[in-house]
């Protein structure tokens, strides 16, 4: 089952991705979350497939998959 994953526009950090990400989102990368889904979820995603330019759906451990946009994810690990 995917859930999206939708915080309210108080909580997402003002990020400009372009500058977060420095190099290009492939599926099989682990990433880094600006923000846990839940309280008991790791901290890393793994991407699964691009489902636009800006949304990919992800397996986060501890939590399953979900949907998130670009300026949700940070840093490749």
């Amino acid at each position: 089952m995917k859930h999206a994953f939708s915080p309210s526009k108080t909580s997402l950090p003002s990020l400009n991705w372009s500058t977060t990400l420095s190099e290009p989102l492939q599926a099989s990368t682990w990433v880094k979350l600006q923000e846990l889904p839940n309280p008991y979820s790791h901290d890393e995603a793994l991407l699964l497939c691009q489902n636009s330019d800006t949304e990919w759906t992800v397996w986060i451990p501890d939590h399953g998959e979900m949907i998130l946009h670009r300026c949700q994810l940070g840093e490749v690990c």
